[in-house]
């Protein structure tokens, strides 16, 4: 079966902090032909993460890397990899997320009233 996964169930599947819905989650994933994952559960997944856990940026990096690299994983690969450079440099990673995605469709420049991401995407940006 193909299924999409919502951001409770990746949270439940990686953190193991709900011993019931953790086995469910991790079973559920394993069984799967194709989990796809949409990027605004990635997003709220590290927001979750990294607010709610206290889970280092670069240890979710790599959780991130380990679960789309999965053999059953659908996800937008370039977007997450540039939600991932933006992690990984101390930023946002849907604030890179985003900027790709709007890239793909259209938008030559990043507007954000945030100093830092603007400063962090260089000339591909402009602070309102």
């Amino acid at each position: 079966m193909n299924v999409t996964a919502d951001t409770n169930v990746l949270v439940r599947a990686v953190m193991g902090d709900d011993k019931r819905q953790s086995k469910i989650a991790q079973a559920e994933l394993a069984k799967a032909a194709v989990v796809a994952i949409a990027l605004p559960a990635l997003c709220e997944f590290v927001r979750v993460l990294s607010h709610g856990y206290k889970v280092p940026a670069v240890d979710i990096a790599k959780t991130i890397r380990v679960l789309c690299n999965s053999s059953n994983v659908a996800v937008n690969r370039q977007a997450v990899e540039a939600g991932l450079a933006m992690l990984e440099t101390g930023g946002d990673f849907a604030d890179g997320a985003i900027a790709f995605e709007g890239r793909v469709l259209g938008g030559r420049r990043f507007i954000s009233f945030d100093r830092q991401v603007v400063k962090r995407l260089g000339d591909h940006a402009r602070l309102l």
